[in-house]
């Protein structure tokens, strides 16, 4: 096992929950204003994951005031305090880029059962 490999078993995070693109997920995500630390959730659906090991990340996309916001993640972040599945969606495709394009009730995914 060379340097690179210790490092990055060591930083990564075990116990992630298993979420999947499709899945509507809540963030919640350390913000630090001065001194002080508190946690802001985003909520949103993940539209992309990408990577593997230490460097893999995921894109959660949300509509704000009718604006589309996306964010990307690095999954094994410190600041991610945890990742909650609130539903898990039915899709056929790895990325969901072709929700950018789509506007209200078009935009949002059939739940899986």
């Amino acid at each position: 096992m060379n340097l690179i490999d210790f490092v990055e078993e060591k930083e990564k995070k075990e116990n992630l929950e298993n979420f999947q693109v499709g899945d509507n997920v809540k963030v919640h995500v350390v913000i630090k204003e001065g001194e002080k630390e508190r946690i802001q959730v985003f909520r949103g659906d993940v539209i992309s994951k990408k990577g593997s090991n230490i460097g893999a990340t995921f894109t959660v996309r949300k509509i704000s005031f009718g604006i589309g916001v996306e964010r990307i993640f690095p999954l094994h972040s410190k600041m991610i305090r945890k990742i909650e599945v609130m539903r898990k969606g039915k899709v056929k495709r790895a990325k969901l880029y072709y929700l950018r394009n789509l506007r209200g009730k078009a935009a949002r995914l059939k739940e899986a059962r």
